[in-house]
């Protein structure tokens, strides 16, 4: 008979020691660095002991109670050159090797490489975990993990196969079709490791179809635990004068996913109708990429400004000087800058792409993703509005976010998910099994 799981583990209803997995976690832009921020400190919260394990860019954390143990790789994304950034050190470690080849022609090797890199760390490491907790990594690292002694928990945000379609879909040209399967290859390793995945956890009840679909999971499989918000953070300013004239949108701007193919005409033709108005981007487009080229062709670059690596608190108050919130994606797995919006008091216009419309509920505007035409009317509907009006509607987005989405909900069904993969380990253990 193998040995027991966590022989080294108390009680089940007392304190959990969590690993959580991040294979990049930039704090300023995605939702992999925010999940992380947050759930860890929720988990803490409520009494837990975490070490975040993750790989660059580092999450920044909230509380000095969690560990950040910083596993490098490379970082290929913040080098200037890709093919110099290569140095001799590097060809003694076939992962290094591995990251900068793919990389060098054109795919994405970080998930693989970060797994193997955790998978080596915990070898060493894991027993003194409770659980260890991936954030979609989806590695065969995963699995080397998932089959030592300690139970594995993976959130899975929702399949990048989504991302991967919509890229191809907008593609100007076979080359580029091309160059988007090749990025996305890893997705081949992705779906294989998720069918295996013994405990799932997403984000929402849009995402746990999807995953199902996208890599042949039954969905009773798949547990649904909503993110929170940070509705402390994340709040109105009465101090602050709201700009009738200014729109705000969080988006990776040359993501297709996000949808600012479909903001910017959008935008365009709302000009034409509210000469004064305005367009804060909260992100960074690519110099000379698809964004950048539809400002351009629309003659609108000097109503936009773009914001970039700002804080939690400056964005507040960019919500708070705005009039209306944009959220133009075609698919979101949760949609956190929608519930962030509407925490902070500010009236939402919103897609109905993948889970945006469990976030938004009623307290929002809600239009078909992909349609910029929807998309204009509603925000001219709203730009319409008295100020009273649009200042009710707002403080319904907040009363919303606030009676339902919580990271302390989070952290105690997280917990519960956590102790059932513990005893389905203890339980294996029990009858010999690995």
């Amino acid at each position: 008979m193998s040995e027991p799981a966590f022989h080294n583990v108390a009680s089940t209803a007392g304190r959990l020691k969590v690993a959580l997995l991040g294979y990049r976690s930039n704090p300023f832009s995605g939702g992999q660095g925010i999940y992380l921020r947050y759930l860890s400190q929720a988990l803490v919260e409520a009494g837990h002991q975490v070490d975040v394990i993750s790989g660059e860019p580092y999450p920044e954390l909230s509380d000095e109670r969690i560990r950040l143990i910083r596993l490098p790789g490379l970082n290929l994304f913040e080098e200037e050159n890709h093919i110099t950034a290569l140095r001799p050190r590097h060809l003694a470690s076939f992962t290094d090797s591995f990251e900068w080849l793919s990389m060098a022609t054109g795919g994405f090797p970080e998930p693989y490489t970060f797994g193997r890199r955790v998978a080596a760390y915990l070898a060493r490491h894991g027993r003194q975990y409770d659980v260890v907790h991936d954030n979609q990594c989806l590695s065969w690292g995963t699995l080397a993990i998932q089959s030592s002694t300690t139970p594995l928990i993976t959130t899975i945000h929702h399949p990048i196969t989504w991302d991967r379609d919509i890229a191809l879909a907008h593609a100007p040209d076979f080359k580029h079709r091309l160059l988007i399967r090749r990025w996305h290859h890893f997705l081949r390793m992705q779906t294989r490791v998720a069918s295996r995945l013994e405990h799932i956890v997403t984000v929402s009840q849009r995402s746990k179809q999807d995953i199902a679909r996208a890599f042949s999971i039954d969905p009773e499989r798949i547990r649904v635990i909503h993110n929170g918000i940070d509705t402390e953070i994340f709040r109105p300013e009465p101090s602050i004068a709201r700009n009738p004239w200014q729109l705000i949108t969080t988006a990776s701007a040359d993501q297709p996913l996000k949808g600012t193919q479909h903001l910017i005409p959008a935008f365009a033709e709302l000009t034409r109708q509210f000469p004064r108005l305005r367009l804060v981007f909260i992100g960074r487009p690519k110099t000379g990429g698809e964004t950048e080229k539809l400002i351009e062709r629309h003659g609108i670059g000097d109503r936009i400004r773009f914001m970039h690596g700002i804080g939690a608190d400056e964005i507040r108050h960019l919500y708070a000087s705005s009039a209306v919130a944009v959220v133009p994606s075609e698919y979101e797995g949760f949609g956190l800058p929608a519930g962030e919006a509407m925490a902070c008091g500010v009236p939402l216009v919103s897609t109905d792409g993948g889970a945006l419309p469990e976030v938004v509920g009623n307290a929002g505007r809600v239009v078909p993703a992909a349609d910029p035409a929807a998309l204009a009317a509603a925000i001219g509907e709203v730009l319409n509005m008295d100020a009273g009006a649009r200042e009710a509607m707002g403080q319904a987005g907040r009363r919303h976010i606030v009676d339902n989405f919580s990271w302390s909900t989070a952290a105690t069904a997280m917990t519960d998910a956590y102790r059932q993969a513990i005893g389905d380990g203890r339980g294996r253990a029990r009858n010999g099994n690995p």
